[in-house]
């Protein structure tokens, strides 16, 4: 079968699949000095402006909770309240290990453990790709839920023809745009206040479109 018609992955095989190549991808994307310098500033400016718990919702390794904490490892023992949550257990696993100061939940964002409006910000940075399309409304329901009044969401994804599917090197992923993500965003409580689109550097983790953005919950 052509991997751009396979069928969408579920919650679990998209965590079986980075749960098998977790050290791959800790080599190639893992680390901060890894990220384009753009969105580390970008991240960082976000982070020093958005007060309240922080929460990396498909965090992945934990580099960039790590950041969110306030820092870019695990010496860093003091700074901002920040959890993690990963379907991944290979990745939560490296994740606790790697900064046994923060907490990391290995879970889902459609069903996320913080009650209901006790979180300053979330960062998901690149971990809704993955999400089927007619999916997402309650994603973002699931994620405004736990803002606070005036919480922010960041929000990093591929740019391409909207819902468009293709062959992510882990799993089946999707294409947006801030005009697609936008309605989808105000369904949920969320109103967009800023959003990037670029193409990439010679260099960079990826060579498809970077695409962010940024929304406040009402």
């Amino acid at each position: 079968m052509d991997p751009d018609l396979r069928p969408p992955a579920d919650g679990e095989s998209v965590a079986r699949a980075y749960d098998e190549r977790a050290a791959e991808y800790r080599e190639v994307a893992g680390d901060l000095g890894l990220m384009d310098p753009r969105d580390r500033e970008l991240i960082r400016r976000w982070r020093d402006e958005t007060p309240g718990m922080l929460l990396d919702a498909g965090c992945g390794p934990g580099h960039w909770t790590a950041f969110l904490h306030g820092g870019d490892g695990a010496e860093f023992e003091t700074g901002r309240d920040v959890e993690g949550i990963d379907l991944s257990t290979a990745f939560i696993h490296g994740a606790r290990v790697r900064c046994p100061h923060l907490t990391f939940h290995h879970g889902s964002f459609r069903t996320l453990p913080q009650a209901s409006g006790t979180v300053g910000g979330i960062l998901a940075w690149y971990s809704v790709i993955h999400t089927p399309p007619a999916e997402l409304p309650d994603v973002f329901a699931e994620l405004a839920r736990v803002l606070a009044p005036g919480g922010s969401l960041l929000l990093g994804y591929f740019v391409g023809e909207p819902r468009a599917a293709f062959a992510h090197a882990v799993a089946p992923a999707f294409f947006w745009t801030a005009e697609a993500l936008s309605p989808l965003l105000a369904a949920a409580g969320l109103e967009l206040q800023w959003s990037e689109a670029r193409e990439r550097e010679p260099g960079e983790i990826s060579s498809r479109p970077h695409g962010a953005l940024r929304a406040r919950r009402a």
